[in-house]
């Protein structure tokens, strides 16, 4: 049997961050078997779903790299299907018109809970129909006998007595799907063999459950996995932080680097190397999902990120960098000192707006703003050595930070001084006191001619 997954979310918001782990985890399975993994989008609640938010998932599995096989299927113009599905569980006399109203339903609805059962509607023993014409919803006709087993792959078995299940509404008095039935029969049309999801779900398997059975369909095999807490341990909300995937996009995380930490909220596979999502598939079992919820950390995200900053093209860095910096309204250099920047810094940026500071030194334009410990380096005598140490750099040949971190220690020899009475002043001219890598690699990315320009108009006062 080929395998074959999905992932269903409803179109009423953003991408969640907890969303995005399920579709990973859904990716990684089917990948990992040969199969096929499908997006589905539960758009039924037609109030609440909106085209905004429907770009905002796709945008969000794309920039994951969460390609799904196949065409998108969307839920609300299959309900038609969805109608004939009801229709035929009522021929088959697994599912039967019930003309209760709603105040009698709920009258029915306190007597069960009062007995400690399900609500079980008399419509199903055969009570006559009050008239012809009168509006009526279609029930699932629940298992009396026996347990509803979900053998679940990440819980294991969960049991639920037939007689706990009410007898569930199948199809509304308007003609409308609920969306127990509708998850039913488009996992059966499309051949959906594992459904992984949230355990928020983990209850909804014994209500669905016996809707493929009442029309003789095998039910996929289920894994709920545990959600996502924040680092205090609860559920995941605003005041943890961000909670759309969007936002770490625009928070300067890597795609690849938020699916590597997400995949492993909750999976363990006995390592703790940093593994891109490709580079998982081979080792991805779902039994390695832990049945505790797992907890959000940012630190352990900024680690992550490091990890694959340091590893990123120079030229895709250099890009997003430039997109930063436009967002911000911050000066952009060329391309040329955007790449030299990315390729001397990316090792020690955890983000994006990480790199961006730390490459300010580099793109701030002259006259060099200079903060007030950076002005009290630069005494008289200070500035009549640096006037001499640009004189010196003048001269040399070859403009890389091995040669000119040579011709600075060279400087200070000359000087009778340790770098260290050179150092903290040059710096200082170079950046306005502003983050920066060593002074070789700093000259280097600044170039000879805008960092003889910055010293010389440090030397000036």
């Amino acid at each position: 049997m080929s395998v074959v997954t999905r992932f269903a979310p409803s179109p009423t918001g953003y991408l969640h961050i907890g969303g995005a782990r399920t579709a990973l985890f859904n990716w990684l399975f089917a990948r990992k078997m040969g199969g096929r993994y499908l997006l589905r989008i539960e758009d039924t609640d037609r109030a609440r779903s909106t085209d905004a938010a429907i770009a905002a998932i796709l945008n969000g599995l794309s920039w994951l790299g969460l390609q799904h096989d196949g065409e998108i299927t969307y839920q609300f113009a299959r309900a038609q299907r969805h109608r004939d599905v009801a229709n035929e569980m009522v021929r088959r006399g697994t599912a039967f018109r019930c003309y209760a109203t709603p105040d009698e339903v709920e009258a029915l609805r306190a007597e069960a809970h009062a007995e400690g059962r399900a609500l079980r509607s008399p419509y199903r023993d055969g009570k006559a129909t009050p008239a012809p014409d009168a509006p009526f919803v279609i029930r699932l006709r629940a298992p009396d006998d026996g347990d509803v087993v979900n053998a679940d792959l990440i819980q294991g078995d969960v049991r639920i007595k037939g007689r706990d299940i009410d007898d569930l509404v199948l199809l509304r008095t308007d003609g409308n799907p609920t969306y127990m039935l509708s998850v039913v029969v488009d996992d059966h049309d499309m051949g959906v063999t594992h459904v992984i999801r949230g355990d928020d779900h983990l209850t909804n398997a014994a209500r669905q459950i016996p809707i493929f059975h009442a029309m003789g369909w095998v039910a996929p095999k289920f894994a709920h996995v545990p959600l996502i807490h924040g680092e205090d341990g609860k559920k995941l909300s605003k005041r943890h932080g961000a909670q759309a995937v969007h936002e770490y996009r625009d928070m300067g995380y890597l795609p690849e680097a938020v699916a590597a930490y997400l995949m492993r909220l909750g999976w363990s596979p006995g390592h703790d190397d940093i593994l891109s999502k490709e580079d998982a598939i081979a080792q991805f079992d779902i039994a390695q999902i832990g049945k505790g919820p797992a907890r959000l950390d940012f630190k352990k995200l900024d680690s992550v990120n490091a990890h694959f900053m340091a590893r990123a093209d120079d030229a895709r860095l250099a890009q997003l960098l430039a997109e930063h910096l436009q967002a911000k309204g911050a000066p952009v250099a060329t391309a040329q000192t955007l790449n030299k920047a990315v390729g001397a810094l990316k090792s020690r940026a955890k983000t994006v707006p990480d790199l961006a500071e730390q490459a300010q030194f580099a793109l701030v334009q002259r006259p060099l703003p200079v903060s007030d410990t950076a002005k009290n380096l630069l005494t008289d005598e200070f500035r009549a050595r640096l006037s001499r140490l640009r004189n010196r750099l003048m001269s040399e040949p070859n403009w890389d930070h091995a040669n000119l971190a040579s011709a600075l220690k060279a400087f200070a020899t000359e000087e009778g001084v340790g770098l260290g009475q050179i150092g903290p002043g040059l710096r200082a001219a170079l950046t306005g006191g502003l983050p920066a890598p060593d002074l070789g690699v700093t000259l280097e990315l600044l170039g000879r001619e805008e960092a003889l320009a910055r010293m010389s108009d440090q030397s000036r006062g």
